[in-house]
């Protein structure tokens, strides 16, 4: 499960705004922010997290679990 620090860095890295990956998931501007608001699991449902995290890989980042060194995200290779 991604996590609301995951999801900001990986908008950050995309240079979108939330409203943009709200469109993107097919989700409301207001469950992405609360999404992004909590470092642990968000309190959204399992299907919107799915959504916001499909949409984030399909723009081309990589979500990395957490492994000792701390769940992160990257840019993927091309």
């Amino acid at each position: 499960m991604i996590t609301g620090a995951q999801i900001r860095g990986a908008r950050g890295m995309l240079g979108i705004s939330a409203d943009e990956l709200a469109t993107s998931a097919k989700l409301g501007v207001a469950t992405v922010r609360r999404a992004e608001k909590h470092n642990d699991a968000p309190p959204i449902t399992a299907a919107n997290l799915a959504a916001i995290q499909t949409a984030l890989e399909a723009a081309g980042v990589e979500f990395i679990p957490e492994n000792g060194g701390g769940a992160g995200v990257r840019l993927r290779k091309e």
